[in-house]
């Protein structure tokens, strides 16, 4: 006689597969009428259906999965999340791009990245208990790259498309590629600082048995602390990072250019590129333990770097890599409302941590993190920052979102297991986790309920929707709604659209016009 067999894989595909079909059903009143993207509505679902609540979705219920198993599950989903996804960010960028805006990005990577970070620690030290600086560094650390993937919904997404320049969302798409790879320097030098700078423990075997898993503290001095983080991080992980993904970016667009002039590629196989591309270079940085997420985003971009690979997907009217696009968040956010530390949020006993104190470091990371540094930098790029408005939107925007969860758990792994360390590595892991997850939280809130109440704000204020470059687009079939930013022709079988975000040039002379 037939039986149930309701294990955890049929739950998590029943409950993962319901909530996308139903997400299906009004997908244009979410994402165009109210501006919610899926972030949002995937953090709550896995909220609510997670062990917080209705307990469908428990990830340490799953066969063969421990506890002590979850920060290893949540690394590596994170990481091919943001990974697959930052190739798909770097192609959809003009040809050139980073070449044409080199100043920008170095502004961006350089001197505002270094205030936000201290910023962030400056928040964190003001609100987190039990943490002394270096401790106060790594965790804001984790937190001060803008995250690549709300980043992209920001940039790209239907708001942006009738109110935002395109110069000032092509630099907001770069700036979070590039800097989410960025991140690792700040982290690594406040991580080395904390190893060699302070004093080592007293016993031989202690010492011994750190200097093998290379974690914890081990002595040397502030010199030692930068050497490494000279050599290991910025000479080995970083610029090999970008080595890589020039050299696998390029032998991509090479290659696949020399295949598609003589007719081998078919469609499938050459909308599916950027996420072949993205798993590669993923497995190869791994492999090599430099920074993947770096040379994700330099592979796209250097893919595309003239600007052939974009022109042939909007030729082939691309919908596939959207659609990866789309499922990678549907499956990131879900994951991440299932598995936030709900119980480490209020410990006043133990970590000093509360939820008034978790709101008010919210609220200041909101206010001080970024906005500060984009205001006082903004007129060395005039180019794309046109004036203080769009730096403080700029400023604003700058969403913490899953980005920082996969350096969190990355950070994990530089510190001895929660008992194993001394009080200051303790307090600090013991902080981290909820500190970072919450602020991840409340950026997915505040930024992703921003967007329909900006919107709401510059509908009553009467702001006209921008209706530059306006480009003819097929519409594929008469049921396709009318996108945000774009009129119905006469014929009524193509649509006039303004302000597109993605363009194969970069100069406004060489774009198609209506």
């Amino acid at each position: 006689m037939p039986t149930l067999n309701v294990s955890e894989l049929n739950i998590v595909l029943s409950v993962a597969g319901a909530f996308i079909i139903l997400f299906g059903f009004i997908s244009v009143k979410i994402k165009d009428k109210w501006l919610l993207g899926e972030a949002l509505p995937a953090v709550v679902v896995g909220i609510l259906l997670g062990p917080i609540a209705a307990r469908f979705l428990v990830v340490d219920r799953w066969e063969g999965v421990k506890e002590e198993l979850i920060p290893e599950i949540t690394l590596g989903l994170t990481r091919v999340v943001i990974g697959v996804q930052l190739v798909i960010a770097g192609f959809q960028l003009p040809a050139k791009y980073q070449k044409l805006r080199w100043k920008e990005m170095l502004i961006l990577m350089l001197p505002i990245m270094t205030i936000m970070w201290l910023c962030s620690t400056l928040c964190v030290l003001a609100t987190i208990p039990k943490l002394t600086l270096l401790s106060a560094l790594v965790i804001a650390s984790t937190v001060t790259s803008t995250d690549p993937i709300l980043s992209q919904a920001v940039a790209k997404g239907p708001f942006t498309d009738m109110y935002v320049h395109r110069d000032l969302r092509e630099i907001i798409s770069s700036e979070a590629g590039a800097n989410d790879g960025f991140g690792f320097p700040f982290m690594m030098l406040a991580t080395f600082l904390i190893r060699h700078a302070s004093e080592p423990p007293a016993s031989e075997g202690g010492l011994k048995a750190r200097a093998a898993a290379e974690v914890g503290k081990l002595g040397g001095g502030v010199g030692v602390a930068i050497g490494k983080w000279f050599l290991e991080t910025w000479l080995y992980v970083v610029l090999m990072s970008i080595a890589i993904g020039v050299v696998i970016g390029l032998a991509a667009g090479k290659g696949l250019k020399f295949a598609l002039n003589r007719k081998w590629v078919n469609s499938e196989s050459y909308v599916l590129f950027p996420t072949a591309v993205g798993l590669f270079t993923l497995g190869v940085c791994g492999i090599l333990q430099t920074d993947d997420i770096l040379a994700c985003f330099v592979a796209g971009s250097v893919m595309n770097w003239d600007g052939e690979y974009l022109r042939e997907t909007l030729e082939r009217h691309d919908e596939v890599n959207s659609s990866i696009d789309c499922l990678l968040n549907f499956g990131g956010f879900m994951y991440i409302g299932m598995v936030v530390p709900w119980d480490q949020f209020h410990q006043p006993d133990i970590t000093g941590i509360t939820y008034p104190r978790l709101f008010g470091l919210g609220f200041m990371v909101l206010l001080f993190r970024r906005i500060p540094a984009l205001l006082a930098m903004y007129k060395f790029m005039p180019k794309v920052v046109k004036n203080w408005k769009e730096a403080l939107l700029m400023g604003y925007f700058g969403p913490i979102g899953i980005g920082a969860v996969f350096y969190l758990e990355h950070a994990m792994h530089l510190f001895p297991k929660l008992g194993e360390g001394d009080e200051e590595e303790t307090n600090l892991i013991r902080a981290a986790r909820p500190v970072v997850f919450f602020l991840a939280l409340f950026s997915i809130f505040v930024h992703g309920l921003s967007i329909p109440a900006l919107n709401a704000i510059y509908k009553w204020y009467g702001v006209k929707p921008i209706q530059d470059d306006a480009v003819s687009i097929h519409r594929k079939s008469i049921r396709v709604p009318t996108p945000p930013n774009a009129d119905v022709a006469d014929d009524n079988k193509t649509f006039i659209a303004y302000n597109r975000f993605s363009r194969p040039v970069f100069h406004d002379a060489e774009l198609p016009s209506y």
